[in-house]
Protein backbone atom coordinates (compact mmCIF):
# COMPACT_ATOMS: atom_id res chain seq x y z
CA UNK A 1 0.00 0.00 0.00
CA UNK A 2 1.33 3.40 -0.98
CA UNK A 3 1.87 5.68 2.04
CA UNK A 4 3.07 9.27 1.92
CA UNK A 5 3.57 11.95 4.57
CA UNK A 6 3.32 15.58 3.51
CA UNK A 7 3.81 18.75 5.51
CA UNK A 8 3.58 22.45 4.83
CA UNK A 9 3.50 25.70 6.75
CA UNK A 10 -0.12 26.81 7.05
CA UNK A 11 -0.44 30.61 6.86
CA UNK A 12 -3.95 30.35 8.30
CA UNK A 13 -2.85 28.40 11.37
CA UNK A 14 0.68 29.82 11.58
CA UNK A 15 2.23 26.38 12.08
CA UNK A 16 3.37 23.28 10.24
CA UNK A 17 0.53 20.87 9.47
CA UNK A 18 1.03 17.27 8.38
CA UNK A 19 -1.15 15.02 6.26
CA UNK A 20 -0.88 11.27 5.66
CA UNK A 21 -1.94 9.86 2.29
CA UNK A 22 -2.77 6.17 1.77
CA UNK A 23 -3.35 4.56 -1.61
CA UNK A 24 -2.86 5.31 -5.27
CA UNK A 25 -6.38 5.73 -6.68
CA UNK A 26 -10.06 5.91 -5.75
CA UNK A 27 -12.48 8.47 -4.40
CA UNK A 28 -10.89 10.82 -1.84
CA UNK A 29 -11.76 10.18 1.81
CA UNK A 30 -10.75 12.96 4.23
CA UNK A 31 -10.32 11.77 7.83
CA UNK A 32 -10.61 14.09 10.84
CA UNK A 33 -8.97 12.89 14.08
CA UNK A 34 -10.78 12.35 17.35
CA UNK A 35 -10.32 14.67 20.34
CA UNK A 36 -6.76 16.04 20.56
CA UNK A 37 -5.19 13.46 18.28
CA UNK A 38 -3.06 13.85 15.17
CA UNK A 39 -2.87 12.83 11.53
CA UNK A 40 -1.48 9.36 12.33
CA UNK A 41 -4.17 8.43 14.85
CA UNK A 42 -6.17 6.31 12.42
CA UNK A 43 -3.03 4.43 11.51
CA UNK A 44 -2.04 3.84 15.16
CA UNK A 45 -5.47 2.49 16.02
CA UNK A 46 -5.49 0.10 13.04
CA UNK A 47 -8.25 1.86 11.13
CA UNK A 48 -6.05 2.02 8.04
CA UNK A 49 -5.37 -1.71 8.41
CA UNK A 50 -9.06 -2.65 8.42
CA UNK A 51 -9.74 -0.66 5.24
CA UNK A 52 -6.48 -1.67 3.57
CA UNK A 53 -8.14 -3.95 1.03
CA UNK A 54 -10.25 -1.07 -0.31
CA UNK A 55 -7.23 1.21 -0.45
CA UNK A 56 -5.09 -1.34 -2.29
CA UNK A 57 -7.95 -2.15 -4.69
CA UNK A 58 -8.09 1.51 -5.75
CA UNK A 59 -11.58 2.02 -4.37
CA UNK A 60 -10.57 4.80 -1.99
CA UNK A 61 -7.63 7.12 -1.46
CA UNK A 62 -7.33 8.26 2.14
CA UNK A 63 -6.13 11.64 3.40
CA UNK A 64 -5.71 11.90 7.18
CA UNK A 65 -5.11 15.39 8.57
CA UNK A 66 -4.04 16.90 11.85
CA UNK A 67 -6.39 18.45 14.37
CA UNK A 68 -5.97 21.59 16.44
CA UNK A 69 -8.60 20.65 19.02
CA UNK A 70 -6.10 21.07 21.83
CA UNK A 71 -5.71 24.69 20.68
CA UNK A 72 -9.44 25.31 20.55
CA UNK A 73 -12.37 23.38 22.05
CA UNK A 74 -10.30 21.11 24.30
CA UNK A 75 -8.16 23.92 25.75
CA UNK A 76 -9.65 24.66 29.18
CA UNK A 77 -7.38 27.69 29.68
CA UNK A 78 -8.67 29.45 26.58
CA UNK A 79 -11.66 31.82 26.43
CA UNK A 80 -14.46 30.41 24.26
CA UNK A 81 -14.29 33.40 21.92
CA UNK A 82 -10.65 32.66 21.12
CA UNK A 83 -11.53 28.99 20.67
CA UNK A 84 -14.13 29.87 18.06
CA UNK A 85 -11.68 32.15 16.25
CA UNK A 86 -9.09 29.37 16.16
CA UNK A 87 -11.69 26.94 14.87
CA UNK A 88 -12.56 29.28 12.01
CA UNK A 89 -8.87 29.41 11.12
CA UNK A 90 -8.91 25.60 10.99
CA UNK A 91 -11.91 25.70 8.64
CA UNK A 92 -9.92 27.97 6.36
CA UNK A 93 -6.96 25.60 6.47
CA UNK A 94 -9.17 22.68 5.40
CA UNK A 95 -11.10 24.47 2.65
CA UNK A 96 -8.30 26.64 1.25
CA UNK A 97 -5.25 24.40 1.76
CA UNK A 98 -6.24 20.75 2.26
CA UNK A 99 -8.93 20.62 -0.44
CA UNK A 100 -6.63 22.02 -3.19
CA UNK A 101 -3.88 19.64 -2.02
CA UNK A 102 -6.25 16.67 -2.39
CA UNK A 103 -7.48 17.76 -5.82
CA UNK A 104 -3.92 18.28 -6.99
CA UNK A 105 -2.90 14.89 -5.60
CA UNK A 106 -5.71 13.01 -7.35
CA UNK A 107 -5.52 15.09 -10.52
CA UNK A 108 -9.05 16.47 -10.54
CA UNK A 109 -11.99 17.85 -8.61
CA UNK A 110 -13.56 14.57 -7.51
CA UNK A 111 -16.11 14.85 -4.69
CA UNK A 112 -14.37 14.51 -1.32
CA UNK A 113 -16.11 12.44 1.35
CA UNK A 114 -15.40 13.47 4.94
CA UNK A 115 -15.26 11.04 7.84
CA UNK A 116 -14.29 10.92 11.46
CA UNK A 117 -15.22 9.47 14.83
CA UNK A 118 -16.32 11.31 17.96
CA UNK A 119 -15.17 14.95 17.69
CA UNK A 120 -13.83 14.06 14.25
CA UNK A 121 -17.40 13.20 13.22
CA UNK A 122 -18.53 16.70 14.16
CA UNK A 123 -15.70 18.29 12.18
CA UNK A 124 -16.25 16.08 9.15
CA UNK A 125 -20.01 16.57 9.07
CA UNK A 126 -19.67 20.29 9.73
CA UNK A 127 -17.24 20.80 6.84
CA UNK A 128 -19.61 19.02 4.47
CA UNK A 129 -22.77 20.82 5.63
CA UNK A 130 -21.00 24.19 5.43
CA UNK A 131 -19.35 23.58 2.06
CA UNK A 132 -21.26 21.11 -0.13
CA UNK A 133 -19.63 22.87 -3.07
CA UNK A 134 -16.31 21.31 -1.97
CA UNK A 135 -17.41 18.06 -0.34
CA UNK A 136 -19.58 15.29 -1.69
CA UNK A 137 -20.81 13.74 1.54
CA UNK A 138 -19.94 12.59 5.02
CA UNK A 139 -19.64 9.38 6.98
CA UNK A 140 -19.93 10.49 10.60
CA UNK A 141 -19.39 7.98 13.41
CA UNK A 142 -20.43 8.53 17.03
CA UNK A 143 -20.64 12.29 16.81
CA UNK A 144 -22.38 15.04 18.76
CA UNK A 145 -23.44 17.80 16.39
CA UNK A 146 -24.22 20.57 18.88
CA UNK A 147 -20.99 22.54 19.30
CA UNK A 148 -22.18 24.08 22.57
CA UNK A 149 -21.41 20.67 24.10
CA UNK A 150 -17.76 21.64 23.59
CA UNK A 151 -18.08 25.40 24.18
CA UNK A 152 -19.64 24.92 27.64
CA UNK A 153 -22.76 26.67 26.44
CA UNK A 154 -20.95 29.71 25.03
CA UNK A 155 -22.46 31.02 21.81
CA UNK A 156 -21.25 33.55 19.27
CA UNK A 157 -21.52 33.78 15.48
CA UNK A 158 -18.56 31.47 14.90
CA UNK A 159 -19.92 28.85 17.31
CA UNK A 160 -23.35 29.08 15.70
CA UNK A 161 -22.06 28.60 12.16
CA UNK A 162 -19.98 25.58 13.20
CA UNK A 163 -22.78 23.87 15.10
CA UNK A 164 -24.85 21.87 12.59
CA UNK A 165 -27.80 21.49 14.94
CA UNK A 166 -28.07 25.28 15.11
CA UNK A 167 -27.37 26.54 11.60
CA UNK A 168 -29.11 23.72 9.74
CA UNK A 169 -32.30 24.55 11.64
CA UNK A 170 -32.43 27.94 9.98
CA UNK A 171 -30.80 27.11 6.65
CA UNK A 172 -32.91 28.59 3.87
CA UNK A 173 -30.39 29.17 1.07
CA UNK A 174 -31.94 27.28 -1.85
CA UNK A 175 -28.63 26.67 -3.59
CA UNK A 176 -26.94 25.17 -0.54
CA UNK A 177 -29.99 23.07 0.31
CA UNK A 178 -30.12 21.69 -3.22
CA UNK A 179 -26.43 20.78 -3.09
CA UNK A 180 -27.00 18.95 0.20
CA UNK A 181 -30.09 17.21 -1.18
CA UNK A 182 -28.14 15.94 -4.18
CA UNK A 183 -25.59 14.07 -2.05
CA UNK A 184 -25.89 10.29 -2.08
CA UNK A 185 -23.50 9.91 0.83
CA UNK A 186 -24.74 11.33 4.09
CA UNK A 187 -24.30 8.53 6.60
CA UNK A 188 -24.90 9.23 10.31
CA UNK A 189 -23.78 6.32 12.50
CA UNK A 190 -23.74 5.64 16.22
CA UNK A 191 -23.48 2.76 18.61
CA UNK A 192 -25.81 2.35 21.58
CA UNK A 193 -23.24 1.12 24.09
CA UNK A 194 -21.21 2.80 26.81
CA UNK A 195 -20.36 6.47 26.30
CA UNK A 196 -22.24 6.65 23.00
CA UNK A 197 -24.86 9.35 22.33
CA UNK A 198 -27.22 7.88 19.75
CA UNK A 199 -29.83 10.56 20.43
CA UNK A 200 -27.39 13.14 19.04
CA UNK A 201 -27.39 11.26 15.73
CA UNK A 202 -31.18 10.88 15.86
CA UNK A 203 -31.57 14.63 16.41
CA UNK A 204 -29.36 15.42 13.42
CA UNK A 205 -31.27 12.89 11.32
CA UNK A 206 -34.60 14.45 12.26
CA UNK A 207 -33.32 17.89 11.30
CA UNK A 208 -32.04 16.65 7.94
CA UNK A 209 -35.41 15.04 7.28
CA UNK A 210 -37.21 18.31 8.04
CA UNK A 211 -34.99 20.01 5.46
CA UNK A 212 -35.68 17.33 2.86
CA UNK A 213 -32.06 16.15 2.84
CA UNK A 214 -31.77 12.44 2.06
CA UNK A 215 -29.45 10.57 4.40
CA UNK A 216 -28.94 7.33 6.24
CA UNK A 217 -29.23 7.01 10.02
CA UNK A 218 -27.72 3.78 11.34
CA UNK A 219 -27.84 3.08 15.08
CA UNK A 220 -25.84 0.01 16.04
CA UNK A 221 -26.44 -2.15 19.10
CA UNK A 222 -25.73 -1.89 22.81
CA UNK A 223 -22.53 -3.89 22.35
CA UNK A 224 -21.06 -1.05 20.28
CA UNK A 225 -19.42 1.39 22.67
CA UNK A 226 -17.69 4.71 22.03
CA UNK A 227 -14.37 3.17 21.16
CA UNK A 228 -12.15 2.00 18.34
CA UNK A 229 -13.59 -1.52 17.90
CA UNK A 230 -16.92 0.10 16.98
CA UNK A 231 -15.38 2.44 14.41
CA UNK A 232 -13.17 -0.32 13.00
CA UNK A 233 -16.38 -2.25 12.33
CA UNK A 234 -18.35 0.67 10.91
CA UNK A 235 -15.96 2.18 8.38
CA UNK A 236 -15.01 -0.96 6.41
CA UNK A 237 -18.65 -2.08 6.39
CA UNK A 238 -19.70 1.19 4.79
CA UNK A 239 -16.84 1.24 2.30
CA UNK A 240 -17.86 -2.26 1.24
CA UNK A 241 -21.60 -1.67 1.01
CA UNK A 242 -22.25 1.99 0.23
CA UNK A 243 -19.40 3.09 -2.05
Amino acid sequence: MNREIHKWWSPRLNKDMEIAVYGHWGFPLLMFPTAGADYLEYERFYMIDVIKEYIEAGKVKVFSINSINSESWLNRRMHPRHKSIRHQQYNGYVSEEVVPFIWNHIGGRLPIITTGASLGALHGANMFFRRPDLFGGTLAMSGVYDLTEYSDGYMDEDVYFNSPIHYLSNLSDHGVLEQLRQSRHIHILSGSGAYEAPDASRKLSWLLSVKGISHELDIWGADMRHDWPTWRAMLPHYLATRF
